[in-house]
């Protein structure tokens, strides 16, 4: 049976859903609001004969509830994941400042796609996988960033999982600073992240001042899996393996006896840092791959200098074991 796409009202947006009715598995996703997952359910790959789906996103239940969050759950981070100080930086011997989004530290925060509407590229569908692709195009006029790009964002779901495929082409004519992070919120069927542990990739902490920003320092960390019972986490790390290998995240749940990967690609232009943040409610866990480190546009780590005319792209990918 072939996969399907599929879309009905959520509120006064259309959310669309990839989806294989073999296996009851899919991925929710809302274009005209930042092309933001909403839900995404995969099936435990262990459980043939008592199939066994497993909830890895659960986002806001109404239009209402998804336009008053502020945690940028499920977000596209673009051209920038995280802060920039105070909203300014200099690229090629020019400053710009751009709105200052994070009202509590004064801080540019997660990039301006997130919220905005996308179009509807293109869709596949096959025996084995159907994949989404939509895209946003800014002509340069968004403040403090005067640079031009088609970006697009690709979900595929496929027999083995979810991957996230992003691609930007620099529309203008001079570089420009560019970066990416997706911000997924997961949960393991909604079991407190206090019953879980994480088991990160070989990684080296980034020390964060009290605005959330690098020092430029590094600290010692756990190797392993960790217990996540009264951890509270904001944490910024570097992946020491940048060969292109790819690192993976596991979320593990051993009263379920499921894990979640979350996989990203490595290597020049890739995904080599991330970050990791406990929600307070303690019912869920960020995990964001990132293209570059905090405050990228002014410490350059990672940050891509996309040339008129490049494209350049990366991929996550989620899945259940």
């Amino acid at each position: 049976m072939p996969f399907e796409i599929l879309h009905q009202p959520f509120g006064e947006l259309t959310e669309y859903f990839i989806q294989n009715p073999e296996t009851e598995e899919f991925v929710s996703i809302l274009p005209a609001y930042g092309a933001v997952v909403r839900q995404l359910v995969l099936r435990h790959p262990g459980s043939e004969h008592e199939p066994k789906r497993v909830s890895l996103i659960k986002g806001p239940q109404s239009q209402q509830a998804l336009m008053a969050d502020e945690g940028y759950s499920n977000a596209l981070l673009f051209p920038f994941p995280s802060r920039i100080r105070h909203g300014i930086y200099s690229f090629e011997g020019e400053t710009f400042t751009l709105p200052m989004n994070e009202a509590k530290q004064d801080h540019a925060i997660h990039g301006f796609v997130a919220g905005k509407p996308f179009e509807l590229v293109g869709q596949q569908i096959s025996d084995t996988e159907a994949s989404l692709t939509l895209g946003y195009i800014h002509d340069g006029s968004y403040p403090g960033y005067p640079f031009q790009f088609d970006f697009r964002i690709t979900y595929t779901l496929s027999v083995t999982g979810l991957s996230v495929t992003y691609e930007v082409k620099n529309t203008g004519h001079r570089s420009a600073p560019v970066s990416f992070g997706w911000h997924p919120y997961f949960t393991l069927n909604e079991e407190p992240i206090d019953e879980l542990t994480i088991e990160l990739p070989g990684v080296r902490q980034i020390r964060l001042d009290d605005n959330l920003l690098p020092t430029g320092d590094e600290l010692l960390i756990e190797k392993g899996e960790v217990a996540l019972r009264d951890r509270v986490l904001d944490a910024a790390f570097v992946v020491e393996d940048q060969t292109g290998e790819g690192a993976t995240t596991v979320l593990r749940s051993a009263r379920q006896n499921l894990a979640l990967n979350i996989w990203q690609e490595t290597g020049p232009q890739k995904f080599n840092y991330l970050v990791v943040f406990t929600a307070v409610a303690r019912d869920k866990i960020a995990i964001e791959p990132l293209i570059s480190n905090v405050n990228a546009f002014n410490n350059e780590q990672g940050l891509i200098k996309l040339a008129p005319n490049e494209t350049t792209r990366g991929t996550i990918r989620v899945s259940v074991s």
